[in-house]
């Protein structure tokens, strides 16, 4: 064995016996010698004044204060850019107002009719790959012309199946809305103007209804 591998091995070997003699070994005994106890003096404590301390209070509240706007978009028509932009846009003008993002979703018979499409979506892609077993199960000895041709491009059937199936779903929940609620009240209606609205507009437009909530709330209070 030559110098490096005894050092590779009497290494190790010496750690682990100064590890065994430590542990085996006796705790060194205490120093009989006694220390001088020092005084520490107590520790000095501020008296504070009893006078009421000031505190700043911040009373909540704003230009927008108890008012909710609910900006209700179609997300599935890439509408949440403009909705977030009318959200920053109105906290920024009307402090302490609640603004509030949702989905418009669309009429009842689109919804119907989008949970239908993956259900047709399935049957044609089932059809196209077992047509052969699906068939003779449903009456007919002979399946039709039109799966022939499909089976023919079996790969491309389905893909098409499934991509046009894709695309009139997203047609169907799509409501093309964007419509602002001020307090639970429609204020504008993008379904009914066919258009969006401007910023200026839509600011001009809830700082009336917020003027004139405030008048019908002194009033009242009056």
């Amino acid at each position: 064995m030559d110098r490096v591998q005894l050092l590779l091995v009497g290494l190790p070997l010496f750690l682990f016996c100064s590890d065994v003699i430590n542990l085996f070994s006796p705790p060194p005994s205490k120093p009989t010698h006694h220390r001088h106890q020092q005084h520490i003096p107590p520790p000095i404590i501020k008296e504070t004044p009893d006078f009421p301390t000031q505190t700043q209070q911040t009373f909540g509240g704003g230009v927008g204060f108890g008012t909710t706007i609910n900006l209700s978009f179609c997300s599935s028509c890439s509408y949440r850019g403009t909705a977030v932009t009318m959200k920053k846009m109105l906290e920024t003008s009307f402090p302490g107002i609640d603004v509030i993002l949702s989905n418009h979703p669309p009429t009842l018979p689109k919804r119907l009719l989008g949970k239908a499409i993956p259900v047709v979506q399935v049957g044609v892609m089932a059809i196209i790959v077992a047509g052969e077993q699906i068939f003779p199960r449903l009456g007919f000895m002979t399946p039709p012309a039109w799966y022939f041709s499909l089976r023919s491009n079996r790969f491309g059937a389905i893909a098409s199946t499934w991509l046009f199936g894709n695309v009139v779903q997203n047609f169907l929940q799509s409501s093309g809305a964007f419509e602002v609620y001020h307090n639970g009240e429609l204020v504008f209606s993008k379904l009914k103007e066919h258009r969006f609205p401007s910023e200026f507009e839509l600011r001009d437009i809830i700082s009336r209804r917020i003027g004139n909530s405030r008048v019908v709330d002194g009033l009242g209070g009056f």
